[in-house]
């Protein structure tokens, strides 16, 4: 921005830049700031369609994350490759693209256009911080005479602010997940069970259904790292887990408890159905080769106890405990079997 721009600001925008920055400093919640992003986009210049996408890293595609001018349902499904149409090229290069009405340009055409509304003309700004582009603003059709240099500043001072706090929303969003994330495994961790099993036996207390708990214990996995070493010992664990965690229902949660031990939440659930599930998961588990690194094949063996709420114990410790001891049994009558009631 210029300083002749600066010095034309009106007081009335001035404030809008302060509440801006301050409403997208004020939440680290992801969601409320990209409303936040095209609430301003609305109010600031007149538009027929404004979209948000959002850069999704692992398959180098942008999705619509939010939409405002009756286009947020057609849109929901839709994926724009990187350097694909405005938005792709904008993501790829990380500069603004504006797109005059009178200028008919093939970036305008792409497999989803015919999808929206005619697009005449366009303006679109790259979300970028420090650690890249995050994702594109696009305003399609903007009113004649908007196109001004105080109008595209406005809008970068928007994109660079809302840039800074997408990324502070990732930053605090990867943090959180590795306070409740076992590093080993990927899976939750023993804290995050406390949390969300208690909340899960609160809920239950005041709807009446059941929350049963497998315990789950690998055998003899000490052997595993005596003989092949602790690097194919921890292989083996965290492939075990993610084992465990694919063979689980959707609804249900998988925690490494600690060690060799694995618990699985299973909400909803009657001690009837969890012995059904937790036995076909077992037989599962234990008839899965996981091919190690090295070429090496493994196979494990795990015992397994069973404890349902409310009937065995309504409170956190004591239906831990009665799967525990479930668990122990097991243990200590051959191994290699699942025990409930």
């Amino acid at each position: 921005m210029t300083n002749e721009t600066v010095n034309r600001i009106p007081l009335d925008d001035l404030l809008v830049f302060h509440r801006l920055a301050r409403s997208l400093t004020e939440s680290f919640d992801l969601d409320a700031i990209l409303r936040t992003i095209l609430e301003h986009m609305e109010r600031f210049i007149d538009a027929e369609l404004w979209t948000l996408l959002m850069l999704d890293r692992g398959t180098d595609e942008l999705y619509y994350a939010l939409a405002a001018g009756g286009e947020e349902a057609a849109l929901r499904d839709l994926r724009v490759k990187v350097g694909e149409g405005v938005a792709g090229w904008v993501a790829q290069h990380g500069e603004t693209l504006i797109v005059p009405e009178a200028l008919d340009d093939p970036r305008l055409h792409t497999p989803h256009s015919a999808r929206l509304r005619k697009v005449r003309s366009v303006i679109a700004l790259p979300l970028r911080a420090r650690k890249g582009t995050h994702g594109v603003i696009e305003i399609l059709n903007p009113r004649a005479g908007q196109l001004t240099d105080y109008t595209i500043a406005f809008l970068h001072i928007l994109a660079d602010h809302a840039a800074i706090a997408i990324e502070n929303a990732h930053d605090v969003a990867r943090i959180q997940q590795l306070t409740i994330t076992d590093d080993t495994t990927g899976l939750f961790n023993v804290r995050h069970l406390y949390d969300i099993l208690g909340r899960e036996l609160e809920r239950g207390m005041v709807s009446g259904h059941p929350t049963s708990l497998a315990f789950i214990d690998l055998d003899q996995f000490k052997m595993v790292n005596d003989v092949h070493g602790h690097l194919i010992g921890s292989e083996l664990l965290a492939r075990a887990g993610q084992r465990l965690q694919d063979l689980s229902r959707k609804q249900d949660f998988c925690f490494r408890y600690g060690g060799d031990e694995f618990v699985i939440m299973m909400p909803s659930t009657s001690a009837y159905a969890a012995m059904e599930q937790a036995t076909t998961l077992h037989r599962a588990l234990q008839s899965t080769r996981f091919r190690m690194k090295t070429g090496l094949d493994l196979t494990v063996s795990a015992s397994v106890g069973l404890s349902t709420a409310p009937q065995d114990a309504t409170t956190l410790h004591a239906i831990i405990g009665a799967a525990d001891t479930r668990m122990y049994a097991v243990k200590s009558n051959g191994r290699g079997h699942v025990r409930g009631i």
